[in-house]
């Protein structure tokens, strides 16, 4: 037991280093962005006076390891700073409209996200695995090839051209689901749940074909193994062979793949939102860099990093976890 507490944290202080690292890449690469929001925001016939006002009001004239650090401390505290496209309307227009915080901007909004990211993973895990399944238990055959086709294709397709593909015949042709997904705030979840059903299963079909082959490939290569030969004299049913015994000993390569593409569907909806017009993170960042909004696209880009880590760590711990051999490495 403490073999495996040692292991997991130092995978954690790999992660913390991990994310240090990364949170001075993002902070780098975002204020290294052509253009500068001040000179944006007045237009082109702003006096030098105006843009250095705006620069200093903002923090801007600071050099940037003094933001960072600051930056980096209030983000350790969940304080991400003010935006400065509503600081700026507030300035102009004497309100305090842009008293709002990046963190209470984003809340509401990564919410949506994670909903989204929810709904697509209640579909899709089960959806793969099963396939997956299927797809070992009755390989080489017609349905294994359709399968491995029909998953291809579609990762192989970009997510908007898959997105349009599903407008056309659930919205269009045959008006099922909503082509917008507009999200409110006090909407049922029967609602909520009809208008993320296309985004949704927009990232079903991209996220599928990572984990159904991984799934088909883990159970392949243990059918040869002595202890599935004994199952089967026994006289078990092919099925109740892979699902009771050779399932559970794949585990740690389908949790690897499933917690990626979980990763995937939070940090990877930034299309799928767009051209759903779907109100998550995803569509406040693209929104963000179109007017250099920093403080945001600095706090959208770590909670896309932290995401991202935290699953890998996720599924790291959880594959030493279901597998002695990675616990007692030799």
């Amino acid at each position: 037991m403490g073999n495996v507490l040692t292991i997991i944290f130092q995978r954690l202080a790999l992660g913390l280093l991990t994310l240090l690292i990364v949170s001075v890449v993002i902070f780098v690469a975002v204020n290294l962005l052509p253009g500068d929001f001040a000179q944006s925001i007045l237009g082109q016939a702003a006096t030098p006076e105006a843009v250095a006002s705006i620069r200093r009001d903002l923090g801007l004239d600071q050099p940037m390891v003094t933001r960072y650090f600051d930056w980096l401390g209030g983000a350790l505290r969940g304080d991400f700073g003010s935006s400065f496209a509503r600081a700026n309307f507030a300035s102009f227009s004497g309100t305090n409209s842009g008293a709002t915080t990046v963190a209470e901007q984003i809340a509401p909004l990564f919410a949506n996200t994670m909903f989204l990211a929810m709904v697509t993973a209640a579909i899709a895990v089960p959806f793969a695995i099963i396939l997956g399944i299927l797809a070992a238990l009755y390989r080489n055959s017609v349905f294994d090839r359709a399968t491995n086709i029909f998953t291809l294709s579609s990762i192989s397709s970009p997510e908007f051209f898959l997105a349009y593909i599903l407008i056309l015949f659930f919205a269009v042709l045959n008006p099922i689901f909503p082509s917008l997904s507009t999200i409110f705030d006090d909407m049922s979840f029967s609602e909520r749940l009809e208008k993320s059903m296309l985004p949704a299963l927009t990232l079903t079909l991209v996220v599928t074909a990572h984990m159904m082959r991984m799934t088909r490939a883990a159970i392949i290569n243990l059918l040869a193994s002595s202890y599935i030969e004994m199952a089967r004299l026994k006289g078990l049913s092919p099925m109740r062979v892979i699902v009771i015994h050779a399932l559970p000993n794949a585990l740690a390569p389908i949790i690897n793949v499933i917690a990626l593409n979980l990763a995937y569907l939070i940090t990877g909806v930034v299309v799928v939102e767009v051209v759903f017009v779907y109100p998550g993170i995803g569509q406040l960042f693209v929104d963000s860099v179109k007017i250099r909004d920093i403080p945001v696209v600095q706090a959208c880009c770590l909670i896309f990093a932290t995401a991202f880590i935290l699953l890998n760590l996720t599924a790291d711990i959880m594959s030493i976890l279901s597998n002695p051999r990675l616990r007692h490495p030799k």
